[in-house]
């Protein structure tokens, strides 16, 4: 593959203390702005210290539960249509989808299910709010993605995005300081989601030298940073912070290299189940690693030995186990214990609508059927 698209913010504000970067942006360009954010930052200390300053130049403030619902979009565009032209997005992956949704939908006459990928019968035009988004998780890279993830559980059970290169947010800050005094559990599940990212991006087969360099350059920040994430000393002020460029990084990686099989299966399970998308995703990821440690894809082969060599000089072990013995031996928490059940009714279900996405091998519904296994305990 010859050619790439990079898809970035136009604006990015990082490191410690770059949270201190929002007052004057919306100070400088007054516009009627919505802010989108977790019940849990109004509560936090970073909002006491912006709140006096911030909460006059709002027009309005929607609190994010969960991930978003194309009914939940359309109730907000309804309540704010024509009254907001801005956006600020603060929080995890679900808040800054949902911003990114609203600042979409506000701007399209239809319905959200009308535009959403799998379901919609009509192409967004890419239309949209100017947007800041500020995570205060580091997994999701939402804040440099194209696309919006909205999900329904109740009636059709889909988990799919509006998307087009607009959608970007326009401006992205990434303070680390705003991962202090994150669960463990959190941490370590948003932290794999970026690791799985940036690892099916890597293993993609629309990648090329310019896409794996770029994935590579974030496994190398998470590999420095998952030890240490949960410390409250400098190094882990380091780890969180080289983890939000691990973040950023796979963002960036999958908008321009796609994903593979683990997501594959994980957006449909998405749809059907309240699991954290990151647990899923490193619940996954462990079973794929045990296929791709027997997979003889010479393709596939070649990258894993370039890839582990470049994190791990001088390894001996095979790249596929040696990834999952220093993933299990180094995580904060044991994310891959004590697996939810799925009915086989569920399994079946997902399985009927799963792919692999751009990995560089199909794989095959038996395959997939012993990753779901192996992660879950199907009754």
């Amino acid at each position: 593959m010859n050619t790439s698209l990079m898809i970035a913010n136009r604006q990015t504000f990082f490191g410690p203390g770059s949270l201190r970067e929002l007052l004057p942006l919306l100070q400088g360009n007054p516009l009627p702005t919505l802010l989108f954010c977790g019940q849990s930052f109004l509560q936090g200390e970073a909002w006491q210290a912006l709140e006096s300053g911030l909460a006059p130049l709002l027009t309005g403030t929607e609190i994010v539960r969960h991930e978003a619902s194309p009914q939940e979009i359309d109730a907000w565009v309804e309540r704010w249509r024509g009254k907001v032209h801005r956006v600020v997005a603060i929080g995890g992956g679900s808040v800054l989808d949902a911003a990114k949704a609203f600042a979409t939908m506000s701007q399209h006459p239809l319905a959200t299910l009308r535009y959403l990928e799998k379901v919609g019968d009509t192409p967004v035009t890419g239309e949209t709010l100017p947007l800041i988004a500020v995570p205060t998780t580091a997994g999701t890279g939402s804040e440099v993605t194209q696309n919006a993830v909205v999900t329904d559980k109740k009636d059709i059970r889909v988990k799919a995005s509006l998307r087009h290169a607009n959608f970007v947010p326009d401006v992205a800050i990434l303070d680390p300081e705003l991962l202090k005094g994150t669960p463990d559990s959190i941490l370590a599940c948003c932290a794999i989601d970026a690791f799985t990212h940036l690892f099916e991006a890597y293993l993609s087969s629309k990648g090329n030298l310019f896409t794996r360099q770029t994935a590579l350059s974030g496994l190398r920040a998470f590999v420095h940073a998952w030890p240490n994430l949960n410390r409250t000393d400098q190094a882990g002020d380091d780890a969180r912070e080289q983890m939000l460029l691990a973040s950023w990084l796979g963002g960036a990686s999958l908008s321009m290299a796609g994903l593979g099989v683990i997501h594959g299966i994980a957006g449909e399970l998405g749809a059907i189940r309240d699991f954290h998308h990151g647990e899923v995703c490193g619940r996954l990821l462990l079973p794929f690693l045990t296929l791709l440690a027997d997979e003889e894809n010479a393709q596939q082969q070649t990258l894993m030995s370039a890839l582990v060599e470049e994190l791990f000089p001088g390894f001996t072990v095979p790249p596929a186990r040696l990834l999952t013995a220093w993933l299990k031996d180094n995580a904060i928490t044991p994310f891959w214990e004590a697996p939810p059940s799925l009915s086989e009714e569920e399994v079946s279900w997902v399985l009927a609508r799963a792919n692999s996405k751009n990995a560089l091998v199909n794989y095959s519904e038996a395959q997939q059927r012993f990753m779901i296994e192996e992660a879950y305990r199907v009754a």
